[in-house]
């Protein structure tokens, strides 16, 4: 209803602009020809004079008769066509003025009408660009309160963006509490679990040490698998107390130039008892001088873990690294020399607790998520694929912007 009524007031306002206009076109031409007349008479009089200067009563009374003040009398007509003239003959001696006049009053109401369009073209704009303006601001989380400005064509618009926006903040609040809950009990649990794990892994240390002693290998046996899977326990404790940091975004990344070769090479040392009991072997071939802007400590993480990956599944065999880089990113190969992916795992990968078609006795899925999250809130990316003539891969990409 408010649009259809500023529509009626725009176009009555162009209207009376119109109107006033014309009128005053029309008094103006209609002076100019009073004025046009007066002066064609004085001269036709003024001639006829000068030729019989006696003729200065006819004159007079002619021109009373003409103008309404002898009404008696009588007028010829047509005696100008009877001498041969026609009113063409005196329209050509004053067209261009009443032309003028007309180019003028056309003129003016189409500038004032052109001043009203762009008024009204300039406030739908403004109020665009504060309705976007205010749409980016709640997407960045800073909209303050929308306040109406009046009633117009975009007061309808505003208030549902408002209503909207509204109902977004506060189902982003709610999302990032539950959010913030799940991180904090993920890190109760982690941390609950890691007071039974230290008690019973001090127990089985303690067992095993008189077991040594003894000949039961039975119970020695079941003691160092007891003893592995508290590793493993262990283990996804250490990455419970990871994810929930990550999710709460309570873990800070301290980025710095960090060359890539070094990196690499920490990572493999980190893995060196395992790579040794595995007599898996990992190849760096040097590249050059190469930096990117990362966390060594997070970053060399979450390389081991790719690396623990391929490990497992190609013990024996050697883990390829390479790297090289371009004016867009820095790009990070590693990849064995197994079996590779399953094509159904392939797309799953990085999923957490994800553990595949043929899963590593001892891993919980967690390795490659963790890689993942870290890689990625690094202004990075990380695909996993089948490298022709070769195993697994992982191709990791860290953007320069």
């Amino acid at each position: 209803m408010n649009g259809r009524k500023n529509t009626w007031i725009t176009a009555g306002l162009v209207l009376s602009i119109s109107l006033i206009s014309s009128a005053l076109t029309v008094i103006m031409l209609s002076r100019y020809n009073s004025e046009l007349q007066f002066q064609l008479l004085n001269s036709v009089c003024g001639e006829i004079l000068e030729q019989e200067p006696g003729a200065e009563k006819i004159i007079s009374a002619a021109l009373k008769e003409y103008t309404g003040k002898n009404p008696d009398g009588t007028v010829r007509d047509n005696v100008l066509s009877a001498l041969g003239y026609r009113i063409s003959d005196f329209s050509g001696l004053s067209c261009k003025t009443p032309a003028a006049f007309a180019a003028a009053g056309i003129l003016t109401g189409f500038l004032l009408f052109l001043v009203t369009w762009l008024y009204r073209n300039k406030k739908e704009s403004m109020r665009i660009q504060a309705l976007t303006k205010y749409l980016e601001q709640a997407e960045s989380g800073k909209a303050a309160i929308l306040s109406p400005v009046g009633e117009d064509d975009f007061s309808k618009l505003e208030d549902e963006i408002y209503k909207t926006v509204t109902f977004l903040n506060q189902t982003r609040e709610a999302a990032v509490q539950i959010k913030n809950d799940f991180a904090d009990n993920l890190s109760n649990i982690a941390h609950q679990i890691k007071t039974p794990i230290t008690a019973i892994s001090l127990s089985v240390q303690t067992m095993l040490r008189e077991n040594n002693t003894s000949q039961n290998k039975n119970a020695k046996h079941q003691l160092v698998q007891i003893q592995k899977q508290l590793l493993r326990l262990s283990h996804l404790e250490e990455s419970l107390l990871v994810i929930s940091r990550l999710d709460a975004g309570t873990l800070v990344f301290q980025k710095e130039e960090t060359d890539v070769f070094t990196l690499l090479v920490l990572a493999a040392d980190n893995l060196q008892e395992l790579l040794t009991q595995t007599a898996t072997s990992v190849d760096i071939p040097e590249s050059g001088e190469m930096a990117i802007t990362a966390d060594l400590d997070w970053t060399m993480e979450a390389v081991i873990n790719l690396m623990k990956n391929c490990m497992e599944h190609n013990p024996g065999g050697t883990i390829h690294c390479t790297y090289d880089q371009n004016p867009l990113y820095t790009e990070i190969m590693i990849w064995d020399e197994g079996k590779g992916f399953s094509a159904e795992d392939i797309p799953h990968l990085f999923e957490r607790f994800y553990r595949g078609q043929n899963p590593h006795e001892g891993g919980i899925g967690i390795g490659l998520a963790l890689a993942r999250e870290i890689i990625e809130r690094q202004n990075g990316t990380i695909r996993a694929q089948n490298k022709q003539n070769a195993g697994a891969c992982f191709e990791i990409h860290f953007y320069s912007h």
